[in-house]
């Protein structure tokens, strides 16, 4: 059963190469950091939620709305089966509800703040996601050729973009699996990208190093419709 449904919208992607102790703390009962060419991942990810309906019915006010996470990579084995999946930092949104539900219910870590955006979709695409806290503007944009290209098989693209599960540590013995699903995405060129963050101030002080770090790629990657299954639990 699909709990939600919605389109994620041009998805700027900035990832950073870590050491893996870094997360340790994060990693949920029953899955473990999913490594590319030996390296571990953290990607700081803002995009837009399009068209968001909640088990079929869209919520006044919260169809619309920006999203940016620091998000991580691991993998489970189950019956010969490698699921491939993401477990978020923290998630910033721009509504009180959504957070209130997604911490009350599903015990993620979303935060609510004010937020807002900018797309210019002339010619070159401009892609922008900004965002407030403790009274600093935060905000991460890139610039990209707005012809689209395939994500290449086995490439750190790729890995970054194409995963399909999520895993929640619902505590240290406790955590949940849900599927995302949503056809192979695309991504475009890009030329150019900044970004104002205090990692450190925003997530912890144990993440204020990618505040010395250049990131190891950024990625503007189109997306597409998806559909959340319900959450279960898995340990």
């Amino acid at each position: 059963m699909n709990f939600l449904t919605a389109e994620w919208r041009k998805l700027v992607m900035i990832n950073f190469i870590i050491p893996p102790d870094i997360i340790s703390d994060f990693v949920p009962k029953g899955t473990k950091i999913d490594l590319w060419n030996g390296n571990c991942y953290v990607s700081l990810v803002g995009f837009m939620f399009l068209n968001t309906r909640v088990l079929g019915i869209p919520i006044p006010f919260h169809i619309n709305f920006e999203e940016v996470n620091l998000r991580f990579y691991v993998k489970r084995e189950e019956s010969n089966l490698v699921k491939r999946g993401v477990v978020f930092i923290k998630e910033i949104v721009p509504k009180n509800a959504i957070t209130f539900v997604a911490n009350t219910l599903y015990k993620e870590n979303y935060k609510t703040l004010p937020m807002s955006h900018q797309w210019n979709l002339e010619d070159d695409l401009a892609i922008k996601y900004n965002w407030k806290f403790k009274n600093k503007n935060y905000f991460m944009e890139a610039i990209a050729s707005s012809k689209k290209e395939q994500l290449g098989i086995g490439t750190e693209a790729e890995f970054i973009a194409e995963h399909y599960w999520g895993y929640t540590k619902v505590n240290p013995l406790k955590t949940t699996e849900y599927e995302v699903t949503h056809p192979k995405w695309e991504k475009y060129q890009i030329k150019d990208y900044n970004y104002s963050i205090d990692f450190g101030e925003l997530y912890g002080e144990r993440f204020s190093l990618l505040n010395e770090l250049k990131p190891s790629s950024v990625f503007l990657v189109d997306g597409s419709e998806i559909a959340v299954q319900t959450f279960r639990t898995i340990h």
